[in-house]
């Protein structure tokens, strides 16, 4: 029976076993095997990488047996077989107990594959028990190497001493050797058997790309690309199996995003033109200040969507301070011109809070719409948050549902159910990256009869141009990189916490600025209060016997005694964090925001959207547990107003280490697209991708968002043209076969609702 790549493997000759192993996997279908692609080759006659595994790792190892003896137990009765293997550059240490058999096999000279988890033992790699094959070598044929085989025909019933079969070995007689991924269930050379044995039966797939296409890009078949990335006749063959396997990648996922963006365009929407006198232009006309061009540039691109009669659905990504909020305030503002509702959606009750004052104050009395002394024509701002009163909520829930207020600021509390607007024309998601696609839909899906309220998200987390295109593809994208007029630059400079007279610098240059009238953050990476689940953390640990782990970063709780105990012990120091109450946390925010506070000592809660201009210093303690992008948005808080900023990174990282090197990028730019290129090369592409790829495996093996921007932009611009005359690729079947191999089931979902 032949198969096809939609073919359960159960249709194929894989015997029971190991289509088990298979399965833990996650490999159930013959496309989703054969996608399961190697990790590395080694080459015969050429050596493994020098890089040493981590400890706990699984590795394969292919090598010759330079060393095989017998070694006598020193705790209890018994000998173990001692096996010392080289493949060249590294030695590695293998021990098997109940060897008898084993070490008729395994001697001296015989060339084998070994399969198992590292650890270490004075400084030696060691594998303990490691599965293991024999392999074929020169002047040893395949029956030569099966004999080996029948040697051990007297062993225990039910002791397998040999996991390969007479086709592993001959198949690893191959110039070029595929390692998988493996784990201590499956071995490399077992998910190779059952590749090999799919190929054979699989009959071979349409190509998505017609002959010219192929042909302009010098591509071999999406089928020959298949099977030569399993079973490679060269070097050569690889690379060009890799070329084209990442461009299928690429075209898959632009493709459901390219279909994604059709839907969106197809759906109705509220239109909102410009409205002269409007709340729009009273706010601008009373601005102490005139809008960068950045800021003229995004309006006009957003004015531009707001006035079809489909949803706008956009991304906008602007530098820390660049004005989003200010922009994001006038595009709602035209739309309450036009009779409808906005809302904003934000990550914590600090950040809402902040919009909130921010709104307010912005607009003055066009934001007391029925109050005495309003302005003509004026709004109302509503605020709904998780720790809000019973009396407040019920009067914003009031005001959302009859129409009164044109804007409700809220954080999750704004996606419940009970939670229902007049006429909801446009949603804000401020920082997106906060929130789960389920929970953005909900806000989607509460406009009125059938119109979709246009989309904003803001996200002041630079995104690289590939990212954009991939993760955000079904959005329009617009970019502020100008910082508004006067604003004063960012210092940055990284501390060694291991010499304390720079330490000590650190408080004495903090009590300047207080001195001076200004204010200081401190950001730690943990509150502190972590005492009282001790306990709980010990009895757990035993229970999984395992060591209890020591945080040595310093806290929120333990820098705020030491400053007021220490250098600042005559300041005013206050502290916040995402556990206090509600109402705790913003007492200390408008403290702070009036200046009765000079150091907030915080954890990340002040990230974003946080905007007192008075404070122009921060201090980030055990700075190189933090992210650049995070790094970049946090010291983003100082700077603000009239006064430079200065950003003190203190660190206990080694001078040479990758987190130095970060923490340096950092000092070195206040460009935040240029940090986020240096974010993106140090977690690469899987903390990313994994947001194509919700709660699932990963199909996307090649596709690099760092090296491959050209690949992904031809992607992209193939898949529109085809999307743009066939929606459903009823005319592409082999394409929408590619979308559903490559984004299975899960993240297809996950796409269609981003």
């Amino acid at each position: 029976m032949m198969l096809t790549t939609s073919s359960p493997l159960t249709e194929s000759t894989i015997d029971e076993k190991l289509l088990a192993k298979l399965a833990g996997l996650e490999l159930t279908t013959v496309g989703e095997l054969l996608r399961y692609v190697p990790r590395r080759y080694i080459r015969q006659g050429q050596v493994s990488p020098t890089e040493r595994p981590e400890p706990d790792e699984w590795i394969t190892v292919i090598g010759r047996v330079e060393k095989a003896q017998m070694i006598q137990m020193r705790k209890r009765y018994g000998q173990f077989l001692k096996v010392v293997v080289s493949d060249g550059q590294m030695r590695y240490e293998a021990s098997f107990f109940n060897a008898r058999y084993i070490k008729r096999v395994l001697v001296t000279g015989v060339r084998v594959a070994l399969a198992g988890k590292v650890k270490y033992f004075q400084d030696r790699i060691q594998l303990s028990h490691p599965d293991w094959l024999v392999l074929p070598d020169d002047g040893m044929d395949v029956h030569g190497t099966s004999m080996m085989s029948e040697l051990l025909a007297d062993a225990p019933e039910g002791e397998e001493v040999l996991t390969g079969t007479a086709d592993d070995v001959e198949h690893f007689g191959r110039s070029i050797i595929p390692i998988y991924p493996a784990t201590r269930d499956v071995q490399t050379w077992e998910i190779w058997r059952a590749v090999r044995q799919v190929l054979a039966d699989t009959v071979p797939a349409a190509d998505p790309l017609t002959e010219s296409q192929r042909t302009a890009r010098g591509f071999i078949t999406s089928d020959e690309a298949i099977r030569d990335v399993h079973l490679p006749e060269s070097l050569e063959s690889i690379e060009q199996a890799k070329t084209r396997l990442k461009f299928d990648e690429a075209l898959a996922v632009q493709t459901a995003l390219a279909q994604r963006r059709a839907d969106l365009g197809a759906e109705l929407s509220l239109s909102c033109p410009h409205v002269p006198g409007g709340l729009e232009d009273r706010l601008l006309a009373t601005l102490p200040f005139q809008l960068t061009d950045g800021q003229k540039t995004v309006l006009g691109e957003i004015g531009d969507d707001l006035a079809v009669e489909h949803p706008m659905n956009r991304l906008l990504q602007g530098e820390v301070g660049s004005g989003k909020t200010l922009v994001s305030l006038l595009a709602m503002l035209r739309v309450v011109d036009n009779g409808h509702q906005c809302a904003i959606l934000a990550p914590t009750e600090v950040l809402a809070a902040q919009h909130y004052r921010t709104v307010m104050t912005m607009l003055g009395d066009l934001a007391r719409g029925g109050e005495l002394g309003a302005a003509d024509g004026a709004t109302r701002v509503g605020l709904l948050t998780g720790s809000l009163g019973t009396a407040a909520k019920r009067q914003t829930l009031l005001d959302a549902v009859t129409g009164e207020s044109g804007i409700v600021i809220g954080t999750h509390a704004l996606l419940e159910e009970n939670v229902e607007f007049f006429d909801l024309g446009m949603v804000v998601v401020d920082e997106q990256h906060r929130f789960g696609v389920e929970q953005r839909d909900v806000l989607r899906n509460k406009g009125r009869d059938d119109q979709r309220p246009h989309f904003l998200v803001m996200t002041a987390t630079p995104i690289p141009r590939t990212v954009a295109m991939t993760t955000f593809g079904d959005l329009d994208t617009s970019v502020m990189t100008e910082l508004p007029r006067g604003r004063r630059p960012i210092t940055t400079t990284v501390v060694p916490m291991t010499k304390p007279k720079w330490v000590h610098r650190v408080w004495e240059r903090a009590a300047e600025e207080i001195d001076a009238g200004r204010q200081v953050y401190v950001v730690c990476t943990r509150i502190g209060d972590e005492e009282s689940n001790k306990k709980a953390a010990k009895k757990s640990a035993k229970k999984k016997d395992e060591p209890e782990k020591e945080d040595d970063t310093v806290s929120v709780l333990q820098q705020a005694e030491m400053l007021e105990t220490g250098p600042l012990a005559d300041r005013r120091i206050e502290v916040l964090h995402g556990r206090m109450h509600p109402d705790d946390k913003n007492a200390v925010m408008d403290a702070f925001t009036r200046g009765d506070v000079d150091v907030l000592v915080a954890t990340t809660v002040i990230e974003v959207g946080v905007d007192v201009p008075n404070a122009t210093t921060m201090a980030i303690v055990n700075a190189e547990r933090f992210g650049v992008s995070q790094l970049h948005q946090l010291r983003g808080r100082v700077g603000r107003g009239q006064h430079a900023g200065l950003c003190l990174l203190l660190t206990s990282a080694h001078e040479l280490s990758s987190s130095m090197e970060r923490l340096k990028a950092v000092e070195a730019s206040t460009d935040g697209f240029e940090l986020a290129m240096v974010d993106l090369q140090q977690r690469r592409e899987g903390d990313v991708l994994g947001s194509l790829q919700s709660g699932g495996k990963s199909s996307l093996s090649f596709l690099s968002l760092i090296e491959d921007a050209e690949v992904i932009a031809d992607a992209r611009e193939l898949s529109e043209s085809i999307v743009e005359s066939d929606r459903e690729l009823a005319d592409h079947p082999e394409l929408a076969d590619l979308v559903r191999a490559i984004l299975l089931p899960t993240r297809a979902e996950y796409l269609e609702k981003s």
